[in-house]
């Protein structure tokens, strides 16, 4: 990790923390990040992020069409089709629609997006049934959160490969944030140089019942199992949902004054999966003692 760069995530993981990123029952409404709007802007290779100020979509093109990766918000989908096409890239040849994961502000704009492109959905067997029936599973502090159901057409295992063209992303199943939480990586070159890239499901307990959860009862034991296997995983580059997590916006702010490998942080991913796992931990003997 460069220098001053664990320095920035302990910040900006504290800062998350204190305003309950990806956590619905902190907020009264949305953020007001979550539907703004945000200029397009290539990230490297040819991924693009199409997303808000602050919800991320992200978009791979190829020869053939192009992958979009969530969706966002309903109300956003205006938004993410502009920006798709701001890019350079009609509707129609966006090819394949991903899921991060079932929750209503990463996937609700994602049946209207399905219905705009023709494009075929893919998602993990664990988030079928909460995209199909427009609901989040599982137990909560903040409840049901609706959203237009999506037609998933594939269902993806863990370790698949999905091509488009030239492109290939594998899908790490990393259950716990939701049941069938995917993660994604893909190899990209950025400027002569193969970098590791990879679109990280969220691993925040984020109001989840960890303990006598009857709707996820082998949460705790998914979390566990996603920490030890992102642990062991590399990535160069590191994207996530909510874009403050890895600061994504404020990196490209950064390349444009000059930074170039501001995107480039090898070490990251472990630095997530570090905290984050302490943070469920603490968490979960919360929970324990409480049921004691």
């Amino acid at each position: 990790m460069k220098a001053g760069q664990g320095v920035r995530w302990g910040l900006r993981a504290a800062a998350l923390l204190a305003a309950g990123l990806g956590c619905p029952a902190t907020w009264a409404a949305d953020p007001p990040a979550w539907t703004a709007p945000n200029k397009p802007f290539r990230i490297v290779d040819n991924v693009y992020y199409v997303g808000t100020q602050g919800l991320a979509a992200y978009l791979i093109v190829s020869r053939q069409g192009a992958i979009l990766l969530d969706a966002t918000l309903a109300e956003n989908a205006r938004q993410i089709e502009d920006n798709i096409e701001s890019v350079g890239v009609p509707l129609r040849d966006v090819r394949l629609l991903l899921s991060n994961h079932a929750h209503a502000d990463h996937v609700g704009a994602m049946a209207a997006l399905q219905h705009a492109t023709g494009a075929r959905v893919l998602a993990s067997a664990g988030d079928r049934w909460a995209l199909e029936n427009g609901r989040n599973q599982g137990d909560t502090n903040y409840g049901v959160q609706p959203f237009a159901a999506v037609t998933v057409d594939e269902e993806v295992a863990d370790g698949q490969k999905v091509r488009l063209g030239e492109l290939e992303l594998t899908a790490h199943l990393t259950p716990g944030h939701t049941r069938g939480c995917t993660s994604w990586s893909m190899t990209v070159n950025d400027r002569g140089t193969p970098r590791q890239l990879l679109f990280l499901c969220s691993i925040t307990v984020a109001g989840n019942t960890l303990v006598g959860n009857r709707g996820y009862p082998a949460i705790a034991e998914d979390f566990q199992a996603t920490f030890a296997k992102l642990a062991d995983m590399q990535a160069d580059i590191v994207l996530s949902g909510h874009p403050e997590t890895t600061d994504v916006l404020g990196r490209e702010r950064r390349r444009q004054a000059g930074e170039e490998d501001a995107f480039v942080e090898p070490g990251l991913l472990q630095t997530m999966v570090s905290d984050y796992r302490l943070r469920f931990e603490q968490q979960l003997r919360k929970e324990r003692n409480a049921a004691r």
